[in-house]
């Protein structure tokens, strides 16, 4: 079994620091992380859809929103196998 990893809970506003938790099932900590990893997969995949609605993002571009895409995408289906979404 893998250790678990710290999840995102956000970035603070007045520091611009990032919070990160290693979080319990069924815990609070656990329900904002959820809750913030389905905020930000939301916001990417916004921010996706209109890249390839303007149809001229050069190669780079693209590529540079995979990895995001990745951990976005790795999150939801993390919550969905634990029965959270």
């Amino acid at each position: 079994m893998t250790a678990p990893r710290p999840r995102s809970l956000g970035v603070d506003p007045a520091t611009g620091k990032e919070a990160f938790a290693v979080t319990c099932p069924g815990g609070v900590l656990e329900a904002l992380a959820d809750a913030h990893a389905l905020q930000s997969a939301a916001a990417l995949a916004a921010i996706v859809g209109a890249v390839l609605q303007a149809d001229n993002a050069s190669d780079a571009e693209l590529a540079a929103l995979v990895p995001p895409l990745h951990a976005a995408l790795d999150d939801c289906i993390g919550m969905m196998a634990a029965g959270r979404a």
